[in-house]
């Protein structure tokens, strides 16, 4: 059952966050970017790229795969969702791809936020520069054989990471490939 829009309400509103009530619910809207993106890269050696950063909100590192904001960038708010993939792929990570394959588009959070995900596939990736993220960012970069992702993925667990459940979502894709 859909709530109109007249019940809508800003409980808060940050500096790229709002918070909304509508009807019952209490969810989280993106003020400042058009959409967001998530890139499955494989190397040509049927590496994964994966990244690993500190989570604040979880006070954890947490394992992703890279991912970004669209139409984030001040006078870049039309950027397409297919060249904010390849932005955040050479900033996170340090690879380019020839080409993007759109692969679906979904909600991460249905119950939490509006936001909604594009998934990429990277094509020829090659590394082209370090990555790491921007200023505000520490991101650390792997590249896992594709054959010895779950076990690496269970000892960063055993560390104490986090794995994005969208990993394994990349994972099946990767393997239909």
């Amino acid at each position: 059952m859909e709530n109109s829009s007249a019940d809508r309400v800003t409980l808060f509103e940050g500096k790229h966050l709002r918070l909304v009530r509508s009807g019952r619910w209490e969810y989280l809207e993106r003020t400042k970017a058009s959409g967001a993106v998530m890139i499955l890269a494989v190397t040509a050696e049927d590496k994964l790229i994966l990244i690993e950063q500190f989570r604040l909100p979880l006070g954890k590192p947490v394992i992703e795969l890279p991912a970004g904001l669209a139409g984030d960038i001040i006078g870049q708010e039309t950027e397409a969702i297919a060249t904010a993939a390849q932005r955040e792929l050479v900033e996170e990570t340090g690879y380019e791809a020839r080409a993007f394959v759109h692969l679906v588009t979904g909600p991460p959070s249905a119950g939490l936020s509006s936001e909604v995900v594009a998934l990429f596939r990277a094509l020829d990736v090659r590394r082209v520069a370090a990555g790491g993220g921007d200023e505000h960012e520490d991101i650390e970069v792997h590249e896992i054989p594709l054959a010895d992702v779950h076990d690496w993925l269970a000892r960063k667990t055993k560390e104490g990471a986090l794995i994005d459940p969208k990993v394994y979502a990349g994972l099946y894709f990767a393997w239909r490939a």
